[in-house]
């Protein structure tokens, strides 16, 4: 499984600039899909140019379980991943 897969990321461009939001699958060495689970439910994730990103260290857990299981996250997984890194928790996150 790619690294990327369950990082946390801003974005640069776009309507959603400055948002925060998940990557939740791989396409090419250019481009993911990303997801917040609220504005961009995983049911349609948004296509993302890797160069339209603002990468973090920081990793949802829980997102990256649930597609080892090879399963897409809820978006109930995804807001929360999210809001941990919002409110600078560190549960269910992990650095690198």
């Amino acid at each position: 499984m790619d690294d990327r897969i369950g990082r946390i990321v801003y974005s640069k461009t776009g309507r959603d600039k400055g948002r925060i939001l998940a990557v939740v699958e791989v396409v090419n060495e250019r481009q993911v899909l990303v997801a917040d689970g609220d504005c961009r439910k995983i049911e349609k994730p948004k296509l993302k140019n890797v160069k339209h990103l603002q990468w973090t260290k920081n990793k949802a857990v829980d997102i990256i379980k649930c597609r080892l299981q090879g399963k897409m996250p809820d978006n109930h997984i995804i807001r929360k991943s999210i809001k941990m890194i919002q409110d600078g928790g560190e549960g269910g996150l992990v650095d690198g």
